[in-house]
């Protein structure tokens, strides 16, 4: 017999669909029952609500605790599996195969109503539904989920697709899937649906948030306790999610947020750039939050309020908190107000000019290209073209890994030069030091810790630049006299410096 047979539980090892639906280890599901009460476990009348089961993890680690903790309220074991699986958990799937998934991790049968199935049901659901649901189209968008008439009507769908209507969130009462109230609402929720854009569309972040739907949905069904992991994305908001920030950041009733900005660190071999969170949702709790940061064996932990009055926004290190207050105390102008909107010259990321200069040709910078165009081609703010200027790219993907440089590289852009909206346009400067000076400055890595602290995401539009404030660009700055200028300790400093790597000219 070989004693070194590894034998793994079977719900470690499966693969992901897509890093839109992610199957959630069940360490990670143990880690954030152990956020609830454990005494809820000891209860009999207690029900928990799965809405978007995939592997059944959340619904078959319950049942293992409430095994254990009603064997003095109900000794008898059959008679104990009986009521736990009949009257106290339950769940939506959210496709025809992860029902099955589920059934089969939960039950111990795919048919519940089969001979295999450690309860009995009189039908092949048992307690963890799937319904096959429509899109609601208006306008060519769901009413519900937004999902593209274009992409996921039924002339677009090939037979057998998934439609990713997904039940939980199609119904315009959730109260009427279960007849019943529900004290724990658990889940990790789909997280995205392609929008049926281009690829250029879709990489810019035309895919469109589902997680937040599902969220909102459970908050309506009024649970004691709502627990769910998604991306950490919403701390700053983006596409179809800024309603939803502000929702969830004056929530006085979010009692804790456990956030991995690595994400492959919660989810192994996965990248979700921004990284992946998740919260415990109180109905009683009406204090500040508990806000713990997992980075490798580093855990950092502070009760605080989700919002800082000046920053207006989520600081997601606890580190970072002293060091944006003692910034602010200066109530100096932000450095955003120098930088453009998306499209600065009016010219998309696939436009790449000419590639041979002509006498009146305008440089441009473009993806990974340089070529020339002419003036009349560039469709807005003509009048930057001959300033000098800073270009510094639209996206940077960080990956959650850290050190990071956070942005990218910024770089002069001279009279007679223009740009996709592959970059962001900083100016424009009436001298060529200025610019320069303005470049030492975003080189440094106390300029890119305030960025940090507003980009969760890849993309680095100006707003992400809103902590960030304003200098005397009549000189080169470096990150000692910017650390001496407001005050940082020691501490702080090699808190900075453990997160931004040196950026070299």
């Amino acid at each position: 017999m070989n004693n070194n047979i590894h034998n793994p539980d079977v719900l470690s090892c499966l693969a992901n669909l897509s890093s839109d639906e992610v199957f959630t280890p069940p360490e990670i599901a143990n880690a954030m029952l152990d956020l609830l009460p454990q005494e809820l476990f000891s209860d009999p009348s207690v029900t928990f609500l799965d809405p978007c089961c995939k592997s059944g993890v959340f619904l078959r680690e319950i049942a293992k605790r409430l095994n254990k903790g009603l064997e003095a309220h109900l000794p008898n074991r059959e008679e104990r599996l009986e009521h736990i699986f009949r009257n106290q958990l339950f769940g939506i799937a959210i496709t025809e195969l992860t029902s099955l998934l589920a059934r089969r991790g939960v039950y111990c049968s795919k048919y519940p109503n089969g001979p295999y199935s450690v309860v009995r049901f009189d039908n092949a659901e048992g307690n963890i539904r799937y319904k096959h649901i429509t899109h609601t189209w208006k306008s060519g968008k769901c009413v519900f989920c937004g999902a593209s008439q274009a992409a996921y009507g039924e002339q677009a769908r090939q037979e057998g697709l998934e439609s990713h209507a997904y039940e939980f969130i199609h119904a315009n009462n959730p109260n009427n899937l279960f007849p019943m109230n529900f004290d724990v609402i658990i889940g990790n929720p789909p997280y995205q649906l392609s929008d049926g854009g281009d690829t250029e569309e879709r990489r810019r972040g035309g895919a469109i948030p589902l997680y937040h739907l599902f969220i909102q949905q459970a908050k309506k069904l009024a649970p004691r306790y709502l627990i769910m992991i998604v991306p950490s994305r919403w701390f700053s908001g983006g596409r179809g999610l800024n309603q939803f920030r502000n929702e969830m950041l004056n929530d006085k009733r979010l009692e804790q947020i456990v956030d991995y900005p690595d994400s492959s660190e919660c989810f192994p071999g996965v990248q979700i750039e921004g990284g992946i969170c998740y919260f415990l949702w109180n109905r009683e709790y009406y204090k500040n939050c508990l806000v713990k940061t997992i980075q490798g064996t580093k855990i950092s932990s502070m009760i605080r309020p989700l919002l800082e009055n000046q920053a207006e926004t989520f600081i997601r290190y606890n580190e970072s908190i002293s060091i944006l207050r003692k910034v602010q105390k200066y109530n100096e102008p932000i450095i955003s107000k120098l930088f453009s909107s998306q499209k600065p010259f009016g010219l998309r990321t696939y436009i790449k000019g000419r590639d041979k200069k002509e006498y009146d040709s305008i440089t441009l910078y473009a993806n990974n290209h340089i070529g020339y165009i002419r003036k009349e081609e560039i469709l807005q703010n003509t009048s930057w073209i001959d300033t000098y200027k800073v270009f510094i790219s639209a996206a940077y993907g960080m990956g959650g890994k850290f050190p990071t440089f956070v942005i990218g590289k910024p770089f002069l852009g001279k009279p007679g030069t223009c740009c996709t909206e592959t970059y962001l346009f900083i100016g424009p400067f009436k001298t060529k030091i200025e610019a320069e000076n303005v470049i030492s400055y975003i080189r440094t890595r106390f300029f890119r810790f305030m960025v940090l602290l507003k980009k969760n995401t890849q993309h680095a539009a100006a707003q992400v630049y809103s902590l960030v404030p304003m200098q005397d660009f009549s000189k080169a700055w470096t990150d000692e006299e910017l650390y001496a200028k407001y005050g940082l300790t020691g501490e702080e400093i090699e808190f900075i410096e453990s997160m931004i790597r040196p950026m070299e000219g």
